[in-house]
């Protein structure tokens, strides 16, 4: 299978797993010695593994949280971020401009890091007051993180029997539905590998997931031109420049949000011919309870997305580690 080593992708996540008594070591003794509210910091792709956290616990938690774009928080600030917040971020260079001037300033006005940074000797992990140095799986990492703080809040009574599911059998799991997605994968990447814009969309924990496919993806990597929506909003704007050759592809999940992407889903049909609907619950997850499928949608379709990527590498010969601009240039 093109660009598929399942025994390295098994140890990168139970390597991200084995994380675990790490993360609950920092967050308990945060919790402990009291905090007054968490911010998940990001920007572009961090951003967007920001937003899956947000949804994550908004259904769940009633501890006081919030999402900032690193760039908007520099030139706006943030008054609820100061003594007593616990910055959450994550970067794997550790030299985002974005990121170190965002942290410097939460710093100055009191707040703690928690840094998730793959590289540790560089500027931002030097910043972090706790580091947790690791490559790779930002969501499953932001995950684990927001899960101890909501179960140290007596809010997630499940949280034992999700991780030895998880420390069990996610890793083989996820192998399993990244090489059951390579037939959909390659016909996806020559369904649309010239498109001239698609456009995704998504609801829940896969909406931080469509916008960072769209972006990260497609138009940084991949150089295609998309837009991503919410599930929520296409019936607001969007579904009026759809007609029957419109490139969409629908991502849908299986959290508390599935009914707003399963209502695109079904309306699509009656105004497209070439659209795609990518749903999480087609796929097995050996091992893994149903009530914990939602909580895990996001990291299914990452590895379900990632099959079309390398063939679209393939098919357009465009590596996808070139860039035009993104750090070849100053701006």
């Amino acid at each position: 299978m093109l660009k598929f080593d399942e025994q390295k992708q098994l140890d990168s996540v139970n390597g991200a797993l084995a994380l675990r008594k790490e993360i609950e070591s920092i967050v308990d003794g945060i919790c402990n010695k009291g905090y007054k509210n968490i911010c998940w910091l990001g920007i572009g792709g961090t951003y967007a593994s920001s937003l899956q956290a947000e949804v994550h616990m908004k259904e769940r938690s009633a501890i006081n949280f919030f999402v900032e774009n690193a760039a908007e928080y520099i030139t706006t600030g943030n008054k609820r971020v100061g003594k007593g917040t616990v910055v959450v971020i994550s970067s794997v260079t550790g030299s985002t401009k974005e990121m170190i001037d965002g942290v410097k300033k939460a710093k100055e006005a009191g707040a703690e890091v928690i840094g998730f940074v793959d590289y540790p000797d560089t500027e931002l992990a030097k910043m972090a007051d706790y580091l947790v140095s690791y490559p790779k799986n930002e969501q499953l990492k932001f995950f684990m993180t927001a899960d101890r703080f909501m179960y140290n809040a007596g809010e997630f009574d499940e949280y034992n029997e999700l991780y030895a599911e998880l420390d069990a059998h996610l890793a083989q799991g996820l192998a399993e539905v990244e090489k059951s997605a390579d037939e959909l994968g390659e016909r996806l990447a020559r369904k649309h590998m010239n498109d001239s814009i698609h456009y995704f969309v998504g609801a829940g924990n896969q909406y931080g997931a469509t916008y960072s496919y769209a972006m990260c993806y497609w138009e940084e990597q991949h150089w295609i031109r998309t837009k991503s929506i919410h599930s929520a909003e296409f019936f607001h704007g969007m579904f009026e420049i759809i007609d029957r050759d419109t490139a969409v592809t629908v991502f849908v999940g299986e959290d508390s949000q599935r009914e707003l992407s399963e209502r695109v889903a079904n309306f699509l049909p009656r105004i497209c011919a070439n659209y795609n609907i990518i749903d999480t619950k087609d796929y097995e997850l050996k091992g893994i309870s149903e009530k914990f499928r939602g909580h895990l949608s996001h990291l299914l379709m990452r590895v379900i997305t990632s099959r079309i990527d390398v063939h679209l590498e393939k098919l357009n010969c465009h590596p996808m580690e070139i860039r035009r601009y993104y750090r070849q240039l100053d701006y």
